[in-house]
């Protein structure tokens, strides 16, 4: 699993798309928020050992 941690949604879903170029993913469709933190958490699952679309 990967938790990126971002100043907004549009990061964190760029850095998504940008390791499924590179690497299957099962991608999330959404970020969460922590109460009082700042920024926003998205967590996905990546498997190094298969190409994207495999």
């Amino acid at each position: 699993m990967v938790e990126v941690a971002a100043a907004d949604d549009e990061t964190a879903l760029a850095v998504q798309e940008l390791l499924a170029a590179r690497c299957a993913i099962a991608p999330a469709d959404r970020t969460t928020r922590e109460p009082g933190e700042p920024g926003v958490r998205l967590r996905f699952f990546l498997d190094l050992r298969q190409e994207p679309g495999s």
